[in-house]
């Protein structure tokens, strides 16, 4: 690395969520401090016969506002969830795309699926109707790269764009992408990542997961971290970021929001939860590494949380192995257990909690576990405050894929 990519540091200065429990980084922001769950009864057409019935449901959104007719018909819900998501960063980053330079703001998501719910109304074009009635779009609407086109397309961002499909831990590895772009000499990215996996066939598809929840009761089916767990509900939505470099930001008098400090990622196989425990060390202490960060400076956690009690047992012991004695202090949380797993559109609505909750002091909680199972300092029943300077964020994949992400306050000051 030149002395000139080590001077480059990349932070967070907007923040866009479109998430089950709210549309917007406030509204979203106001039912994570407060615990709430919106985990509910799946009302989608056509899932009501599938053995899946409580996910997290986006319904505060109504794509034909969000979004501009010609885009909304070539694009699948799913990225219809990023474009609006990408809208609200960028202006939430106060951030105004200069003419003479499009080439200096780049485009990075995850993707853990694509656009079902589009490929299947074009494959059912297919098989009733014939080849003439499939729409062009479907060449493009499913693809993984599809959020990622369209928010280059759309927003005439023209710099180094990509996508990371690493499983659901890829929501942070495209932040670790972005901040690389940034070291490299861009001077802003869009990043994060947005799913909507209910839809029947994506359901369907799902179904052969063994860690897939099939519970009836909304605030007993994902209770990570408790006796009781029995796996993970599905949900939709997520979240993207803006990221620049921090002298750029400054340079427009934009809000340092958070710093992304440092980021490990580590491979240990499809549903080996008990090996995620080593690549989930090797990951924390990557992102440790690379963050300068000694445990005893992680304020608190916001934990992968899969709700298998097999993977939530090897999350805690990765802890303990990493932390030492400190894991048993550290506060952990997992918002994420009232609104479902958003796969990899999860980890940034994490990240996107985890900002918040450092600059308002405030330990979200997490939703519906009342009783902790296992040797961590698990946030449960209502919010608290704390002086929080750093954030330990963490994500695994169902096929193997595990990350880590250290993140610092930002100064919070307008300059």
């Amino acid at each position: 690395m030149t002395a000139r990519q080590q001077e480059r540091r990349a932070v967070i200065t907007g923040l866009g969520v479109v998430a089950p429990s709210g549309v917007g980084a406030d509204a979203f922001w106001k039912a994570t401090r407060q615990g709430a769950s919106v985990v509910d009864r799946i009302s989608r057409e056509g899932c009501g016969h599938l053995p899946l019935r409580v996910a997290g449901e986006v319904r505060d959104f109504d794509a034909n506002i969000a979004i501009d007719g010609r885009f909304l018909v070539q694009t699948d819900r799913f990225t219809h969830y990023a474009m609006a998501a990408a809208d609200l960063a960028v202006a939430d980053a106060g951030f105004t795309p200069d003419e003479n330079s499009p080439f200096g703001v780049g485009v990075v998501t995850a993707a853990g699926s694509g656009g079902g719910e589009f490929g299947q109304r074009e494959l059912q074009q297919l098989w009733g109707e014939g080849p003439r009635f499939v729409g062009p779009y479907q060449s493009i609407a499913w693809f993984y790269a599809a959020s990622t086109g369209q928010i280059s397309i759309r927003g005439g961002f023209r710099g180094p764009c990509g996508v990371v499909a690493s499983d659901e831990a890829g929501g942070l590895d495209a932040l670790a992408h972005a901040a690389r772009a940034v070291r490299r000499g861009t001077d802003a990215v869009v990043v994060g990542a947005a799913e909507a996996p209910l839809a029947p066939y994506s359901m369907v598809c799902q179904l052969g997961y063994p860690e897939l929840s099939l519970g009836e009761d909304p605030t007993r089916a994902y209770l990570p971290f408790s006796p009781e767990a029995c796996g993970f509900v599905p949900a939709e939505g997520g979240a993207m970021l803006m990221v620049e470099d921090e002298s750029a930001a400054l340079r427009r008098g934009a809000k340092v929001r958070a710093v992304l400090a440092g980021h490990g990622a580590t491979f240990t196989g499809a549903s080996r939860w008990e090996e995620s425990r080593e690549g989930l060390v090797r990951a924390i202490r990557t992102a440790l590494d690379e963050a300068r960060c000694s445990p005893e400076e992680v304020d608190v956690v916001f934990a992968d949380a899969l709700g298998v009690p097999a993977a939530d047992r090897a999350e805690a012991l990765a802890l303990a192995d990493a932390l030492g004695t400190y894991a048993e202090r550290v506060p952990v949380t997992a918002p994420k257990a009232g609104i479902g797993r958003a796969y990899c559109g999860a980890p940034p609505l994490d990240v996107a909690a985890a900002v918040l909750a450092m600059e308002d002091g405030i330990l979200p909680p997490t939703p519906n576990v009342t009783e902790v199972c296992h040797d961590l300092a698990l946030v449960t029943g209502h919010a608290r405050p704390a002086e929080l300077r750093t954030a330990l964020v963490l994500s695994r994949g169902l096929m193997g894929s595990n990350a880590a992400l250290v993140l610092r306050r930002g100064d919070g000051e307008r300059r």
